[in-house]
C-alpha cells in the first residue's frame, strides 16, 4: 500500500503523490537547458525540490542527449569555512552521484589529484572542465542544498562556477541549476578570508532566471487525497478536504502530515470502511503541534533568528508595517513562514498556530494555573472568572514575564495567549469532539483576534476576546474595539464577546488602567471590557 509521504523525495511506488514536474513549466526548465543558461530553483524546505531535480535527472538521462546528474553539496556543510575539508566532501558526493546516476568514474578517477594539484579553490572548476570534455553529450549538473555551504566554501562553489561559464558546453556544464531554500541573488555571505560580506548576486552573477517552486493548488490537494481513496476505498468527506486546505494553504508537508496522522496513525482512521471527516484532521493537526514535528520544531527555531524576529513580531502585535527591512522580508518569504504575495501574513493557519505557541512554550510550562479553578457549577468554562484572574495576574507579574519574551512588543498578547493555552486545552481534553483556540493577526489589524471554543451538550460554545494596544485616547479604543469584537463575533457566530485593552503608556498607574466593565456596540452586542 502506497502512502503520504513526509520524509525525503518522493518515491512513486511507495507513495502518493503529484507528478513533481507537473508543479513547475517542465517546457521553461528545458527551454533554459538547451539555451545553455544556468538558473535557481528555490522554496522552502520540505516543499519538494529534491523531488523535482531526481525527476529531472531521470528524464535528461533518459532522452540521452544529454549527461545529467544530481548532487547534495550538504555534506560540505560540516566543513564550514575549512574550504579544503568542504571542498573534499563536496567532489565526493559529485564522483559518488555519478557513478551512482551514470555508472561514470571519471570524476572518481581524478578528483583527488585535482584537489592536491589545484587547491580547494580550483579543483571544481578543473574537475568539472575535464568531466565536461570527456563526452561529447552536454553536461547538465544539478547542485541541491546550495545554501546549506557556509562562508568562504560557498563563495569558493560560486565563483568556480561562474569562472568557467564561457567555456560551456564544451569545456563546462552546458547548464547547472542551483537549488536551496533561498534564491541566490539573496545571499549575504560572512567570507572570513575576504572579511567582507560578498552577496550571492556578485559571486555569482551568470545565473539568467530563478524559479520558485509554490504550494500544492486546492486542486492538486484534492487529487492527492483521492490516489488513497481510490486505492483504499476510505473517503476523504467535504469537510475534511476544505479543513486540509484551509489549515495548510497547500504547504506539500502539512498535506502530506495531515493525511498521514489521520489514515495511518489514528486506529480509527486505519479501518478503511470508516471516512475521514474534519474531526479526524483537527485532531490531526493537533498532534503534529503538540509532537513538534522535526518540521514544524525547524520553523519554530527560526523564530530565534532577529531578522526572522523584525518581520514576524508586527504581524503578532497587529502593528503598522513601515519600516519592514526588504531583505528580512524577503528571506522570511523564502522560510515559507509568511506567504510568498502581499499582502504579508503568516503563510497559513497551522504557522500562525504554532508561532505563538512556541514562543510561549516554557511560558505555558510554568504558569501556576490549575483549569478547574474556571469550571462553573455546570460544567462550562467560566470566561469571566478566566479574563478577571488573568487581570490581575497580568497586573501583579506583567512586567517580569513580558520581559523573558524575546518579542517584547507582543508581549501581552503573548501572554495572554500563554495563560489561555495553559487552560483551555486541558479543559477540552478528553472531550468526545476536542476544543480549540484560533488566532488571527496580522499587520496594520492593530489588533490580535481569539476565538476559544469547546463542546458543550449538544452543541459548540464559541466566546471571541479582542485584544488591542492602547495607542489613542481610551474611549476612541475602546468604541473601535467595540466595532470590531462585534464584527468578529458575527463572522465567527461567538455567543459572548470580550475587549482586552492593553495600556503600555510609561508612567501610568496600575489603579488607572485596570478596569472591567460592559459596554454595547451600535449592533447593540453586550461586550465585556476589560483593561489592563
Amino acid at each position: 500500500m502506497r502512502f503520504f509521504n513526509t520524509a525525503g523525495p518522493v518515491k512513486s511506488a511507495d507513495h502518493y503523490h503529484i507528478p513533481p514536474l507537473d508543479r513547475l513549466s517542465l517546457d521553461g526548465v528545458l527551454t533554459l537547458i538547451r539555451q545553455k543558461k544556468y538558473f535557481v530553483l528555490h522554496a522552502p524546505r520540505q516543499t519538494g525540490k529534491t523531488s523535482v531535480l531526481l525527476m529531472l535527472r531521470d528524464l535528461l538521462n533518459a532522452e540521452g542527449h544529454y549527461r545529467c546528474v544530481y548532487a547534495n553539496v550538504e555534506v560540505g556543510q560540516a566543513g564550514r569555512e575549512d574550504t579544503q575539508r568542504a571542498m573534499q566532501a563536496i567532489l565526493g558526493e559529485l564522483a559518488l552521484r555519478a557513478r551512482q546516476a551514470r555508472q561514470d568514474e571519471f570524476v572518481e578517477e581524478i578528483w583527488f589529484d585535482a584537489l592536491q594539484r589545484y587547491g580547494p579553490d580550483g579543483a571544481l572548476r578543473q574537475v568539472l572542465s575535464r568531466w565536461a570534455a570527456a563526452d561529447p553529450r552536454p553536461l547538465v549538473l544539478l547542485i541541491d542544498e546550495i545554501d546549506a555551504l557556509i562562508g568562504d566554501t560557498l563563495v569558493s562553489v560560486l565563483r568556480q562556477l561562474r569562472a568557467g561559464y564561457d567555456m560551456r558546453p564544451e569545456d563546462f556544464p552546458q547548464s547547472v541549476v542551483l537549488c536551496g531554500v533561498r534564491d541566490v541573488r539573496d545571499y549575504r555571505i560572512q567570507s572570513t578570508a575576504e572579511n567582507a560580506i560578498i552577496t550571492g548576486g556578485s559571486a555569482f552573477n551568470v545565473k539568467a532566471e530563478s524559479l520558485r517552486l509554490g504550494a500544492f493548488s486546492d486542486e492538486e490537494v484534492q487529487t492527492l487525497l483521492a490516489q488513497h481513496t481510490q486505492e483504499t476505498g476510505q473517503v476523504f468527506t467535504d469537510g475534511a478536504q476544505h479543513a486540509i486546505w484551509e489549515w495548510t494553504q497547500g504547504q506539500p508537508w502539512l498535506v502530506n502530515a495531515l493525511a498521514y496522522e489521520a489514515c495511518f496513525k489514528n486506529e480509527a482512521g486505519r479501518d478503511r470502511s470508516r471516512s475521514i471527516d474534519a474531526a479526524a484532521i483537527g485532531a490531526a493537526r493537533e498532534q503534529l503541534i503538540v509532537r513538534r514535528e522535526t518540521h514544524l520544531d525547524q520553523l519554530a527555531d527560526k523564530l530565534k533568528e532577529e531578522r526572522v524576529r523584525r518581520v514576524v513580531e508586527p504581524l503578532l502585535s497587529g502593528g503598522e508595517a513601515h519600516s519592514l527591512p526588504p531583505d528580512d522580508l524577503m528571506y522570511v518569504r523564502d522560510l515559507g513562514l509568511i506567504s510568498p504575495d502581499d499582502p504579508v501574513c503568516i503563510a497559513n493557519p497551522i504557522y500562525r498556530e504554532v508561532i505563538p505557541r512556541d514562543l510561549t512554550y516554557t511560558t505555558q510550562a510554568t504558569l501556576a494555573q490549575d483549569t478547574a479553578w474556571y469550571v462553573n457549577a455546570a460544567g462550562e468554562l467560566d470566561m469571566g472568572k478566566l479574563l478577571s484572574a488573568f487581570q490581575a495576574f497580568f497586573r501583579e507579574h506583567s512586567e517580569h514575564w513580558v520581559e523573558r519574551f524575546q518579542y517584547k512588543e507582543a508581549g501581552p498578547q503573548l501572554l495572554l495567549q500563554a495563560f489561555l493555552q495553559r487552560i483551555v486545552p486541558r479543559f477540552c481534553a478528553g472531550r468526545l469532539r476536542g476544543g480549540r483556540i484560533e488566532r488571527e493577526y496580522g499587520l496594520g489589524r492593530l489588533r490580535t483576534d481569539l476565538l476559544i471554543a469547546w463542546p458543550q451538550g449538544e452543541r459548540i460554545r464559541k466566546v471571541a476576546i479582542e485584544c488591542k494596544i492602547l495607542h489613542k485616547g481610551l474611549e476612541q479604543t475602546i468604541a473601535v474595539g467595540l466595532e470590531q469584537t462585534a464584527a468578529y463575533m458575527d463572522r465567527c457566530q461567538a455567543e459572548a464577546g470580550h475587549l482586552v485593552i492593553f495600556d503600555r503608556r510609561v508612567g501610568r498607574r496600575w489603579d488607572d488602567k485596570v478596569f472591567h466593565c460592559r459596554r454595547a456596540a451600535d449592533s447593540g452586542v453586550v461586550i465585556e471590557v476589560w483593561g489592563m
